[in-house]
Order: structure tokens, then C-alpha cells, then sequence
């Protein structure tokens, strides 16, 4: 199973370390004990950022300030796959990302919900605006 520290939680969800701490105490998002060390299962971190990411304040989060650029680090949540295709979702910071590839790249990866990812966008056009 696919685990996180509270550190590498806070940065897929773009929020602040003590924000997944106070999360965790308040048990809004499971943890264990692991090598000393409190991690956050990878499927439960990936429920939790795809409830945040239909929250309507979701722009307040710190990573709602920096420039996605072309990567863009986060955690899988959902994955459709069928005889040919696959349906990625990633939640990477406050943004929800769709993807899709071949069922067997999807295999080959290892992608599934709580299975940290990089998103890389490649496009002709690209709209800049601010907030």
C-alpha cells in the first residue's frame, strides 16, 4: 500500500504541513505510525483531495499563487480502464487533471487511486489569468 508523510501529503494538496496535522488530529484524514514516522494512506489522501478539489474556496490554498508551468506533481484518484482505454484522474494541488493513455500504459505505471503521479501538459494553447 502506497503511504505518505504528512510533508509529502501537504504538497500534493497544497496546503501547509500543520493543515494536514490538524486534519489528522481532528480525524478528518487517517494515519499511521510507520518507521517512526506518521504517514497518511495513499487512498485516503486521494478521497480527501478529491473532496477538496469541489470545495468552492479551493483558490484560498497556497498553491492556488504559483504558475502550474508544464509539471505538475499530484495524486491519482480515480482510474476507468476498459479493453483499450484508460481514464486518469489526478488531483495536483487545487487543479483536477484528466488523462488518457492506453490500458497497458496505465498497467505499466502502476496507476491507481493514492499512487503519486507527475502530470506534463503539452499544448498549442495555453490561457493565462488571474484571479
Amino acid at each position: 500500500m502506497t503511504t505518505y508523510r504528512i510533508a509529502e501529503a501537504a504538497e500534493l494538496l497544497g496546503v501547509s504541513d500543520d493543515t494536514v496535522r490538524r486534519w489528522v488530529e481532528a480525524g478528518r484524514l487517517p494515519s499511521r505510525q510507520q518507521d517512526g514516522r506518521s504517514v497518511v494512506p495513499g487512498a485516503d489522501l486521494a478521497a480527501l483531495a478529491e473532496s477538496l478539489a469541489d470545495r468552492p474556496d479551493r483558490e484560498a490554498t497556497r498553491a492556488a499563487a504559483v504558475s502550474a508551468r508544464n509539471r505538475l506533481a499530484g495524486i491519482v484518484t480515480k482510474v476507468r480502464k476498459d479493453a483499450v482505454m484508460a481514464q486518469v484522474e489526478m488531483i495536483c494541488g487545487p487543479y483536477r487533471l484528466v488523462s488518457l493513455m492506453s490500458s497497458e500504459a496505465a498497467d505499466e505505471l502502476g496507476l491507481e487511486p493514492g499512487v503519486r503521479a507527475i502530470a506534463s501538459v503539452k499544448s498549442t494553447n495555453v490561457v493565462v489569468e488571474r484571479p
